[in-house]
């Protein structure tokens, strides 16, 4: 059973950066398409990014391209969420996922319990 726990939120002003983790037990994850999403107050959870299992394709929101970038490293069985230039919206919840590179949470099968970024004007 695939276990995925995120970590590296936190709080920061505006314009500056965080990088998150995620890391995977139980599964093979070289073999695993990979996810973020997030959630913020009051509304659904949204796509961010996703990246293949080998890590050769990548997929972005728009709202996040050119400001996040989504890494993985197979031998340490972790996938990264580096965001950069943080605007105030971006505050949610932020979750790992694992099973699909798509665009829609129903096509993952695991995730992780999230962590909180909040990014202060």
């Amino acid at each position: 059973q695939v276990q995925l726990v995120e970590s590296g939120g936190g709080l920061v002003q505006a314009g500056g950066s965080l990088r998150l983790s995620c890391a995977a037990s139980g599964v093979t994850f070289s073999r695993l398409n990979m996810g973020w999403f997030r959630q913020g107050p009051g509304k659904e959870r949204d796509f961010v990014a996703s990246i293949r299992y080998d890590g050769d394709s990548t997929r972005y929101h728009s709202t996040v391209k050119g400001r996040f970038t989504i890494s993985r490293d197979n031998v340490q069985n972790t996938m990264y969420l580096q965001m950069n230039s943080l605007k105030p919206e971006d505050t949610a919840v932020y979750y790992c996922a694992a099973g699909s590179t798509a665009l829609v949470a129903g096509a993952y099968g695991s995730w992780g319990q999230g962590t909180q970024v909040t990014v202060s004007s």
